[in-house]
This record gives C-alpha cells, sequence and structure tokens, in this order.
C-alpha cells in the first residue's frame, strides 16, 4: 500500500510543478494543460530535483533543494515545449 501512495504523491507533485511552471511562464490566459503539467512536472522533477539534489549533496531526501530543482526542471520543460510549438507553428505558416 505504501508504494502506491508514494508513485500517486509523486504523479501529483509532478503536476503541481508543472502547473506552477506554466503560471510562471504566463500560461495563466489559457489556462493549465494538465497534459503538459503532468510530463513537465515529472521530467523537471526527475532531472532538476535529482540533479540539484546530488550537487547540493543532500543525496535523495526531500530537501528544499529538489523542490526548487524540480521547479527549475519544470520551467526548463515548459518553456523548451513552448519554443518548440511556436517554432512548429511558424514553420507550417
Amino acid at each position: 500500500m505504501l508504494p502506491l501512495m508514494l508513485i500517486l504523491g509523486l504523479i501529483l507533485f509532478g503536476m503541481l510543478v508543472g502547473a506552477g511552471a506554466q503560471l510562471i511562464m504566463g500560461k495563466s490566459t489559457k489556462g493549465i494543460d494538465w497534459t503538459l503539467a503532468f510530463v513537465a512536472g515529472l521530467v523537471g522533477s526527475f532531472i532538476g530535483g535529482l540533479l540539484i539534489s546530488l550537487l547540493s549533496g543532500d543525496g535523495l531526501q526531500l530537501r528544499p533543494s529538489g523542490i526548487i530543482g524540480s521547479l527549475v526542471g519544470a520551467l526548463l520543460v515548459t518553456a523548451g515545449w513552448q519554443w518548440y510549438r511556436r517554432r512548429s507553428r511558424a514553420s507550417q505558416a
């Protein structure tokens, strides 16, 4: 039961971080794209959170450095996705 709750908690945390990244990037006028929030949150949390936690010496424990790294990673993934969408729309026009 505990691993299932942990997985659900990580998914929820990732979605919240991804939604926060969209709000910071100015996506609030159109609403939150929950698919992008899910992907950006999980990928950003994994890459950014893990990298910052290991670089700061916190290991794999939940610390503020990992949470900040998760947000930074989600911001990078969201910015990359928005850049890709603008680029693909410009090439189609």
